[in-house]
């Protein structure tokens, strides 16, 4: 197919997510993908900054990878999980285990980010039901927050523009304000005020990060108080770890950083290294025990066609072995180094602010731009700019982040990070 013809067709058939129908931006037929790079019809290499909605961590067209999905597909490429089981979904449940804290007990299997919290949504639901504690109905969440757009993903996410249309269909939540150090006691009293109504049944948050919502980041002494105040009042807590799992902030899980666990964790993203899609709700032993039954009544009647696919689950198995590895461990912490370099550089320049580094994510806002939105004027200055410099960057708004694939080198970094650099002069 030439490049006229993929244009014309696309427009014709496709529609594409995050993006008006009459879109300003034409889109960019890609032809292949191998390491950081997306490579174009016409030739061009795009270093892949954010790792492709963040799935990505260890690089496009993983020859590993890509064989344990060919070597699974000969043997069984999908099978019912509802009545059967198999060896790569119950080797997948053991190395999640390993990641997981030690009260956990039980993996479900979904298909994505927003199924994973639908999942966990109606596993605390539930829990609060076979309790027979049926008003405990209302959820807790952060401003800002997104959790997909799955419509109780959407419900337990911030109101804003992206979910404007459904707010007749969205179910009440409490919200808190975003917590900082400079309004975290206020934030405290609020979550000390919902939770400790008898209605309150689940406070969800994104630990450490708000992602979409412009990588907006808290302390893990704040974390910490809030999971402590919620299980306080015996308040089911669901980490949503879709983005900051699998060594996003440093560390396997963002949990990790602090003692108090949750009750439940959703995972999904970067679990296949970027492959297949594939969403987790883990849930500890706290949860399984209510719906320890033989009654269909107390059990979770959820379920997927492609639920427990065995080629996704097996790519997800070396993904695991890659990621728990001391190479990727090592580029993880390289990275992280490396964006610190760059943001102790960004902190002199006078049209940045509020520049944060969490593991292998760092983020600065542009100044002159408002608010961080899709729609956002910034928007229009950045992400052209980039792709026209073979580049990547999806800006959230003035929000300018960099999310790369573990494998990208010094070099490789060191390009984005100049390019950077002499985008940000015309603002000085």
């Amino acid at each position: 197919m030439t490049t006229e013809e993929l244009f014309r067709k696309d427009k014709e058939l496709i529609w594409h997510p995050f993006a008006p129908l009459k879109n300003p931006f034409e889109y960019i037929p890609l032809e292949s993908a191998e390491g950081v790079y997306l490579n174009t019809k016409d030739g061009r290499q795009i270093i892949d900054a954010i790792s492709s909605w963040w799935v990505n961590i260890h690089g496009h067209s993983n020859k590993r990878l890509a064989k344990a999905i060919y070597d699974q597909a000969l043997k069984m490429e999908h099978a019912i999980f509802a009545g059967f089981t198999h060896e790569p979904a119950v080797q997948l449940a053991e190395n999640l285990m390993k990641l997981l804290p030690d009260s956990f007990s039980k993996i479900f299997f979904s298909d994505n980010g927003s199924t994973s919290i639908e999942v966990a949504l109606k596993m605390a639901f539930q829990y609060w039901y076979n309790l027979d504690q049926k008003q405990r109905t209302r959820v807790i969440a952060i401003d800002g927050a997104y959790h997909g757009d799955t419509f109780g993903a959407m419900a337990v996410g911030g109101r804003g523009s992206f979910t404007k249309p459904f707010f007749p269909f969205l179910f009440d939540v409490d919200f808190i304000d975003f917590p900082t150090e400079e309004n975290k006691e206020k934030v405290f009293e609020q979550l000390e005020k919902f939770a400790s109504s008898e209605e309150c049944s689940t406070f969800i948050f994104e630990p450490l990060i708000q992602g979409s919502g412009g990588m907006r980041m808290y302390s893990a002494e704040i974390l910490e108080l809030m999971i402590t105040i919620a299980q306080k009042h015996g308040i089911i807590c669901i980490a949503d770890e879709v983005m900051t799992g699998f060594g996003r902030t440093g560390k396997a899980l963002a949990t990790d950083y602090v003692s108090s666990h949750p009750d439940l964790i959703c995972l999904s993203k970067g679990i296949t290294g970027g492959t297949l899609p594939l969403g987790i709700t883990a849930c500890n032993s706290k949860i399984e025990e209510v719906f320890q039954s033989d009654s269909f009544a107390k059990a979770l009647l959820h379920g997927h066609s492609y639920t427990g696919n065995p080629m996704i689950c097996a790519v997800a198995n070396e993904s695991f072995d890659i990621f728990t590895s001391d190479e990727c461990q090592s580029n993880i912490q390289r990275v992280q180094e490396q964006h610190q370099a760059f943001a102790d550089k960004l902190r002199r320049l006078n049209c940045v602010e509020n520049v944060r580094v969490q593991g292998t994510i760092v983020a600065f806002d542009l100044c002159g731009f408002g608010e961080t939105g899709y729609e956002s004027e910034a928007r229009k200055e950045i992400y052209p700019y980039f792709l026209e410099k073979g580049i990547l960057i999806r800006p959230l708004g003035n929000v300018i982040y960099l999310m790369p694939p573990y494998i990208i080198t010094n070099e490789e970094l060191e390009k984005i990070y100049n390019e950077i650099f002499i985008f940000l002069k015309k603002f000085e």
